[in-house]
């Protein structure tokens, strides 16, 4: 059994400034981000070599997740598989634009590249009518990914869409 904290865990976000970023997490969630930067992503929770959340509140205040992952992992998260870092990334997006296609390959693949595996979890908090998110290469008569990286403007044609709904 773990140890007992007397509130849950809060993180200070991290905003990215994005070119096809925008306002709304402000009006939606009240974050309190820089005038006249476009944001595009709030990372709520987040232990990447390059980005820490940090332990907003409570007897923990100050504490990287890293931090708290590596000496506290049993008692704080209770019985968990082993890895080197906290295993998600928890974030709010605001695209006021389309966003560029994105590939994320398989484990092997990824390692090959240098990478990393990425596994994908959507949840739709608001979405404007028509809004729309593109998720996964259809197997299409003709059509390889090939020959649509020669062609980028056809991706679009080639791609699976599903249509956003709040709460979805």
């Amino acid at each position: 059994m773990g140890s007992y904290y007397p509130s849950a865990l809060t993180f200070e976000p991290l905003f990215q400034k994005r070119i096809w970023g925008g306002r709304r997490l402000a009006d939606l969630y009240g974050k309190k981000l820089l005038p006249s930067v476009a944001i595009g992503e709030s990372w709520e929770i987040v232990d990447r070599p390059e980005a820490q959340s940090v332990v907003r509140d409570g007897p923990l205040h100050g504490k990287t997740l890293h931090e708290l992952w590596m000496q506290d992992r049993q008692s704080i998260f209770g019985n968990v598989p082993d890895a080197t870092r906290f295993p998600l990334l928890v974030k709010l997006l605001d695209a006021r634009e389309k966003l560029s296609l994105q590939v994320h390959p398989p484990e092997k693949v990824a390692a090959k590249l240098g990478g990393e595996p990425k596994t994908e979890f959507w949840y739709v908090a608001a979405a404007d009518p028509g809004a729309e998110l593109f998720v996964g290469w259809p197997l299409a008569r003709g059509w390889s990914r090939q020959s649509s990286r020669r062609d980028p403007a056809k991706q679009r044609h080639h791609v699976s869409g599903v249509r956003l709904e709040p709460g979805r």
